[in-house]
């Protein structure tokens, strides 16, 4: 069966697509890719994404126009990477504008924005949206949902393996082996904390909006981490919670930011992007070294995921600090990194289509089997 996935993560950079083919066992299937596409979102648009999620009051026309707009862009990443329409279903995740993760005395939520029954009309196709909001109703976090599927999609191995998404936050899936006393193991997955967002934001404040991103990871590499404050940083309530649990923009975003830089003080933009890039790697060796003396788990391979995969610096601090770990980018096993969340909302589409439930205890925390999305037919 061929299905589009459609994917915008929380760096708001564009819209990723994927047209893949699925055989076999829906647990263990087997797939192809068979096109991509990219589309950037244009500056004006990513700028108001990035700002209504930290705060930005828009009024009602806003809103409206706002989601017109992405799923209209969505509608055209599809055509691009699927020109003849031959997907039988269209996955589409919709851009993230507001994520809040569960609290004790507060149930979790997530906004992201599109119109799914004009995204299937303007396609003329059958639509797969609103991936997170039946998770959040039953106790979960609704995030992150990479972790529901990583498993059917990278396969197991004769030991513990994950796979880290370097997004705009990081998250983490962890899957059992194939054989001895853990097979029969559930997958774990939970969100890190930051990965790009806070370094991406810092670039552009540095460089007055001239840069996004720290190419390659050229000016980290030019600093000197301030050790002993990453050090401090890593000691946050948040980096300690046991999983599930989930976080955003909202978090470690722009206050967060200028909170960090008030504490660093007066130092080169060098030093202040060296200083984030080892926080977001020091932060996944913490979560292993957690994961070992929690539950005795110890990964043999880190398959690497994501936007951050670029950042040459930080898979530099990544091999460095998880140690015992073969640390390697997923495109290794024919997976192409930059297309991973898209393939994964195309898999999840499928499943609903199949009317194929996940259990998500152990990554989510939802209280039941879930058929993930909401299906709309043209």
């Amino acid at each position: 069966m061929r299905v589009l996935g459609l994917m915008s993560g929380t760096s708001a950079d564009g819209i990723d697509a994927v047209l893949v083919e699925f055989k076999g066992d829906p647990s263990k299937p087997k797939w192809k890719i068979l096109n991509t596409a990219s589309y950037e979102y244009p500056s004006s648009t990513r700028e108001k994404i990035i700002q209504v999620g930290q705060g930005l009051k828009i009024s009602s026309k806003d809103w409206l126009e706002l989601a017109e707009e992405i799923t209209e862009l969505n509608a055209f990443a599809a055509r691009v990477c699927d020109p003849d329409s031959t997907a039988q279903v269209v996955g589409c995740h919709g851009q993230t504008l507001f994520h809040r993760g569960v609290k004790k005395s507060q149930r979790g939520g997530s906004l992201q924005i599109l119109l799914g029954p004009l995204l299937a009309n303007l396609l003329d196709q059958i639509v797969i949206y609103d991936f997170r909001s039946k998770d959040i109703a039953s106790g979960g976090h609704g995030a992150p949902l990479v972790a529901l599927v990583d498993e059917a999609l990278v396969g197991r191995l004769y030991g513990w393996r994950g796979v880290l998404n370097l997004g705009g936050i990081a998250n983490l899936t962890i899957i059992p082996p194939i054989t001895g006393i853990d097979k029969t193991a559930e997958c774990l997955g939970w969100d890190c904390g930051p990965a790009n967002s806070l370094i991406d934001l810092a670039i552009n404040e540095s460089t007055n909006s001239s840069l996004k991103f720290d190419q390659e990871g050229l000016l980290a590499s030019l600093g000197i981490p301030k050790l002993a404050i990453i050090e401090k940083w890593l000691r946050d309530p948040f980096f300690h919670l046991e999983p599930p649990r989930s976080t955003g923009r909202e978090q470690f975003g722009s206050q967060d930011l200028q909170r960090r830089k008030k504490e660093l003080g007066n130092i080169s933009t060098e030093d202040l992007l060296s200083t984030l890039t080892t926080f977001t790697a020091s932060i996944i060796s913490q979560d292993l070294d957690n994961l070992f003396r929690l539950k005795n788990i110890r990964l043999i391979d880190l398959l690497v995921a994501g936007g951050g995969t670029k950042n040459l610096f930080l898979m530099r601090q990544l091999e460095q600090q998880c140690c015992g770990v073969t640390v390697r980018q997923i495109n290794e096993i024919g997976m192409p990194s930059q297309y991973r969340e898209a393939l994964v909302f195309a898999t999840l589409s499928w499943w609903n289509f199949l009317g194929k439930k996940v259990n998500p205890k152990y990554v989510t925390g939802a209280n039941k089997s879930i058929l993930y999305g909401v299906r709309v037919d043209p």
